[in-house]
């Protein structure tokens, strides 16, 4: 273990690697999907953390409402938790992902602790929702090396994103939408939250309630809201 860490720490040292650990979309460490087509107007709405009581429901009923595809990243622990909501989420047909068993942050972890947390997250995640996860996105988009090792192994795809609005802080609804507004560019991989990785309690009504608003935006602003699944095959 001390050397596993010992290896990654000097791979970070090096000038300029840590960019390829800390940014969602770089591939230093292997493949991401980070982005769609930039001449297009299509974007991809995704969800962390969740599912959690106090904001999955809501949002299933928004998207349900507007016709709206999302991918939720689900914890594992918060998916073994709650699998009616993990269910709820894969029966609305919204692409299932997982986010690892206990939302740890990867970069600085050895290789058996990478498998463990992405490993135990992807069976707990398929056991809730009944379905096998189709894509994995790391905590805060952290990873190292072991990452793409594991993933490659399970033959499941690495998703970044393009925009996040810092929804996780919970300035408001009105400013969540008008930082999506704002960011929204054709291709987009949009950042939310529908739970919080690190408190089970944690509330992301904030986002449930500005959603509705941020598909009325991207309507109005000629955008399409498309199904991940489509940027994975």
């Amino acid at each position: 273990m001390i050397g596993a860490l010992a290896g990654v720490c000097g791979v970070l040292g090096a000038g300029g690697l840590a960019a390829g650990a800390l940014l969602p979309n770089a591939r230093l460490f292997g493949p991401v999907v980070g982005r769609g087509a930039p001449d297009g107007r299509s974007v991809y709405l995704t969800f962390d953390d969740g599912p959690s009581p106090r904001a999955t429901p809501s949002i299933l009923d928004t998207l349900a409402l507007e016709g709206a595809p999302a991918t939720f990243f689900m914890v594992g622990r918060y998916a073994e938790s709650h699998p009616e909501l993990a269910r709820a989420v894969a029966s609305a047909g919204h692409l299932v992902g997982s986010h690892t068993y206990t939302h740890r942050k990867l970069t600085l972890l050895g290789p058996a602790t990478v498998r463990r947390e992405i490993g135990e997250g992807h069976r707990a995640v398929a056991r809730a929702a009944g379905v096998e996860p189709e894509a994995f996105r790391a905590p805060h988009g952290h990873r190292n090396p072991f990452v793409d090792r594991t993933l490659r192994g399970m033959g499941c795809p690495l998703v970044g994103w393009t925009l996040g609005v810092w929804d996780s802080d919970r300035p408001g609804a009105d400013e969540i939408r008008r930082r999506a507004r704002s960011g929204m560019r054709p291709g987009t991989v949009l950042l939310l939250h529908d739970g919080d990785g690190y408190d089970p309690d944690g509330d992301r009504s904030q986002t449930a309630e500005a959603l509705p608003g941020i598909l009325d935006d991207l309507r109005r602003d000629g955008y399409a809201v498309r199904p991940l699944a489509e940027l994975l095959a």
